[in-house]
């Protein structure tokens, strides 16, 4: 595939959700690491990085859907149409048919112009003609009922078509939940023969839009009820959740531009993440190992559990990913995590406590981690559960007797989460469970799993 270079320097949102798109697809960037450093450039104005990004994302989230959507206007396969134009096609049909708050005539407009922004005007007549017969193929009604002539949309509704594009949910659902909701087919023949049509119908819905904001507040700066007064203030619409740290935000925000956020207020992280340093629930004072540590979600909030007191050594094997857990710490005004790369074996013990945060598919994460679905392979699990439970392993071996240590996924998969431990429990009979939790997705946040095991002295 030839690479397209965008001549002109990127200056508006869909420009620069079409470069994302097309320097993603060779796989070596994850897109929102392109569109970071595309936004650190410069460039492209503060005002247009929220619809980038939400192009960008929603583009990915739900490829499988505009691909059945566009199919019955194309001419020839998906496969033989040039990967820019295709992107572009992608882009419009997005904004066409999935995104609210866009007039359809400028979504159309602007995104033929793409054409002009990468210099291939010869596209930009195939690109009207098709975009314009897909507009004309939606109906003014929606529905409640599954149908193949029905694209689902968000909460449960379905955007009715002129034709049927899906198949038969009634007679082949596995294959309408995957094109519908654009899931890889063998992943939802997964979860059909786990949870059925309803739980699979919601997980579907739930993973078609972007996953819900989530802050943690950080009590080493302030209370959560001060936060929400600065939010309030600012116009932002926000609430409490169950986790006594959490907030939700409504709508789409740019973080960076929240109020108090430079003097380090809180953290993004998803509810269903919140819980799990809390399980572990480290005091001041401990040393506590933290096997995979970066981003640093979950460290820093060791940290705020520990009033910054103690010590935590903070593993990963990507240098890169550490110095962002070192700037998330100096922003957060934590100053007790010692960044380590791992190279080898990780660093001998005792240790009060460890957390293990392991790599694995992210299935619970879908809808935040767009690309994964298309990345993910069915191989995958029986390739991370060697490196799970050597982690899980190499974890309680540095824990002193009495200590604690969590294992955590934001998979929702039992080969990676209880199938894991319960390997680890069996080949280590001084290890004991105290306390493990299957979280679904949407329920209220992110999908995962976590276990609580308690070090004995065997």
């Amino acid at each position: 595939m030839r690479r397209i270079r965008f001549i002109a320097a990127i200056r508006d949102a869909r420009g620069a959700a079409l470069h994302v798109l097309l320097e993603s697809r060779n796989r070596r960037r994850f897109a929102h690491e392109i569109l970071d450093h595309l936004f650190r450039q410069g460039n492209l104005p503060a005002t247009e990085h929220a619809l980038a990004t939400q192009l960008v994302n929603g583009v990915l989230r739900r490829r499988a859907t505009l691909d059945a959507l566009l199919k019955p206007f194309l001419h020839r396969p998906l496969h033989q149409i040039e990967s820019w134009l295709l992107e572009v096609l992608r882009l419009g049909a997005f904004q066409l048919v999935l995104m609210s708050g866009i007039p359809p005539y400028a979504a159309l407009h602007e995104t033929v112009k793409l054409c002009e922004t990468i210099r291939k005007p010869r596209g930009k007549r195939f690109v009207n003609a098709v975009l314009r017969s897909l507009s004309r193929s939606m109906t003014a009604t929606d529905t409640i009922e599954p149908a193949a002539d029905a694209v689902p949309l968000e909460a449960g509704r379905f955007r009715v078509l002129s034709a049927p594009v899906f198949a038969d949910p009634k007679k082949e659902p596995v294959q309408y939940l995957a094109a519908a909701f654009s899931l890889p087919r063998w992943l939802v023949e997964r979860w059909f023969a786990r949870y059925g049509w309803d739980e699979c119908l919601r997980l579907g819905f739930w993973f078609a839009v972007p996953g819900p904001l989530w802050l943690r507040c950080n009590v080493l700066r302030t209370d959560r009820e001060t936060c929400l007064a600065a939010l309030a203030e600012a116009g932002i619409d926000a609430e409490p959740g169950t986790h006594p740290q959490s907030i939700r935000l409504r709508g789409f925000h740019a973080i960076a531009d929240l109020p108090h956020f430079k003097d380090g207020w809180f953290t993004v992280q998803d509810h269903s993440a919140m819980e799990v340093a809390s399980v572990l629930a480290p005091s001041p004072g401990m040393r506590v190992l933290d096997l995979c540590a970066a981003p640093g979600g979950k460290t820093t909030h060791l940290a705020e559990w520990m009033r910054n007191q103690g010590e935590i050594i903070a593993c990963d094997i990507h240098a890169g990913r550490l110095e962002n857990l070192r700037e998330t710490c100096r922003r957060l005004g934590i100053s007790i995590v010692s960044p380590l790369l791992l190279k080898e074996e990780p660093p001998e013990g005792p240790f009060d406590a460890a957390l293990v945060d392991v790599p694995c598919s992210n299935t619970g994460v879908l809808g935040r981690r767009p690309e994964v679905r298309w990345r993910l392979k069915p191989g995958d699990f029986q390739r991370l559960i060697p490196l799970q439970t050597k982690l899980l392993i190499q974890a309680v071996e540095r824990v002193r007797t009495g200590g604690t240590v969590v294992y955590s996924t934001c998979s929702m998969e039992p080969e990676e989460n209880g199938g894991v431990v319960r390997a680890v429990l069996s080949a280590m009979p001084r290890l004991s469970l105290e306390a493990e939790k299957e979280q679904m997705a949407g329920q209220p946040g992110d999908g995962g799993y976590w276990a609580r095991l308690r070090v004995g002295t065997g």
